[in-house]
């Protein structure tokens, strides 16, 4: 049983389901659980909806917002959202809520399985809330709780879940880990990747994994400040430290910032837990904190470029992608809302294009008659006096800009992710201005 079918439940469910176990994905929300029986999904993720549509036809893969099915269940992983509080601490009330409805109807032991990304400790917690509800029903048999993050990338989970570098286990109970063991035999036929550990070990090694990330991240936009100051180009820098076999070239590209569900949140989760326990987390919170820089600085930068043309009062500033990354629909903290709001605030006008994203960017974004939405990149560039491209969606590689630029009122590039030459679009006459590297602006500009 997987209960909760955001992300994480109902890819998981959906590739356990592929290996041929028997799932049902328990949710409260009857609309959404309505929705995913007429094979509507809630998310935008990249095979999930093939996933869904075959395993449902095969009578593997069902869904329910009946707790009840809990009793017929010997597992049952836990897999609901867990989102900041106002002071960046783990909000774990949806955690509690299961736990405690899985007390009031289970009538036998059952192994829990916690999912979602929960604070170090929390394990106890889910044993002492579901054993509380089962000793009010005058019953009285263990249940185990083990660990078991998941590491899923947004745009890729479904590979990322089919075919996992590791299988994280946090469990202090032998019966348990063998019941995990077996559930995921089918995931590691060519080799073994299931690390097992105690249950507070896993718990922390989701945090630190996304934190290690997250720095990385952060790392190379501090790095790329550096080199606009200094004459040096990011790209090259990027290259030259990424072929250190002991760093590797893997988040080491500066940007426009991370987004997201997971990393701004677990981040700032792992600093309110490091400071109850008594330790300063001084990188880690280095690390949030060049993050919200970064999140302007491309901000900065088109403010910085209108000024010497009458400020952005009345210009049009064509935004492609609005994801906090490819691949995905999630708006969640994505970097372009900051700039929206950023250009906005200045008066300037905006058509926004994103191949996936806008329904959700639509629903994030009040109304206003200063934003047009756009179906495609070519669109969105009519008579703007820029182009400002903030995620590196993939058909935004080969885009003709000489086309492009010929139905622009400007010619200037923002490349938030340095996904272009500065080279080549000079050849085509634009301006360029990206990250980490020498602004390249004309002197008639």
């Amino acid at each position: 049983m997987i209960i909760g079918t955001g992300y994480v439940g109902l890819v998981t469910g959906s590739c356990f389901a592929e290996m041929g176990h028997q799932v049902f994905c328990l949710d409260i929300d009857q609309e959404k659980i309505a929705s995913l029986e007429r094979g509507i999904l809630p998310i935008y993720e990249p095979g999930l909806q093939e996933l869904v549509d075959r395993n449902k036809k095969q009578k593997r893969l069902h869904f329910t917002t009946d707790y009840a099915i809990v009793q017929q269940a010997p597992i049952a992983f836990i897999a609901v959202p867990t989102p900041a509080s106002s002071t960046g601490r783990c909000n774990l009330s949806y955690v509690e809520s299961v736990a405690r409805k899985i007390g009031k109807e289970i009538l036998a032991p059952i192994t829990l399985v916690n999912k979602s990304t929960v604070p170090v400790g929390t394990a106890d917690s889910v044993s002492k809330w579901v054993h509380e509800e089962i000793a009010k029903r005058g019953l009285s048999f263990r249940c185990d709780v083990v660990s078991n993050p998941e590491f899923l990338k947004e745009g890729a989970a479904v590979q990322d879940c089919l075919k996992p570098d590791r299988i994280v286990i946090g469990s202090n109970a032998a019966q348990a880990t063998a019941l995990l063991r077996e559930i995921y035999a089918p995931f590691q036929i060519n080799s073994q990747r299931m690390l097992v550990m105690d249950v507070r070990s896993a718990e922390m090694t989701k945090y630190a994994a996304n934190a290690m990330l997250a720095t990385r991240i952060s790392f190379m936009n501090e790095v790329a400040r550096v080199c606009e100051e200094v004459g040096a180009n990011v790209n090259d820098v990027r290259r030259g430290i990424g072929s250190d076999a002991r760093i590797g070239p893997s988040f080491l590209y500066p940007g426009v910032g991370f987004g997201g569900s997971c990393f701004p949140k677990d981040l700032q989760a792992l600093i309110a837990t490091a400071e109850e326990a008594g330790v300063d987390p001084l990188l880690l919170k280095a690390t949030s904190q060049v993050n919200c820089l970064q999140k302007e600085r491309l901000g900065e930068k088109i403010l910085r470029y209108f000024a010497m043309k009458g400020g952005l009062a009345g210009k049009k500033i064509a935004i492609w992608g609005l994801s906090f990354k490819p691949d995905t629909d999630d708006m969640r903290d994505a970097p372009s809302l900051h700039l929206i709001q950023t250009l906005l605030a200045e008066g300037a006008s905006l058509r926004l294009f994103d191949p996936v994203a806008i329904p959700n960017a639509q629903k994030m974004l009040a109304h206003s008659p200063s934003i047009e939405w756009c179906q495609g990149a070519q669109e969105a560039a009519k008579g703007v006096d820029a182009i400002a491209l903030i995620t590196e969606w993939k058909e935004f590689r080969s885009v003709d800009f000489n086309s492009i630029s010929a139905e622009m009122r400007g010619k200037v590039l923002f490349d938030g992710r340095n996904q272009y030459s500065a080279e080549e679009m000079q050849k085509r006459g634009f301006d360029y201005i990206s990250i980490g590297q020498q602004d390249f602006v004309s002197r008639t500009s």
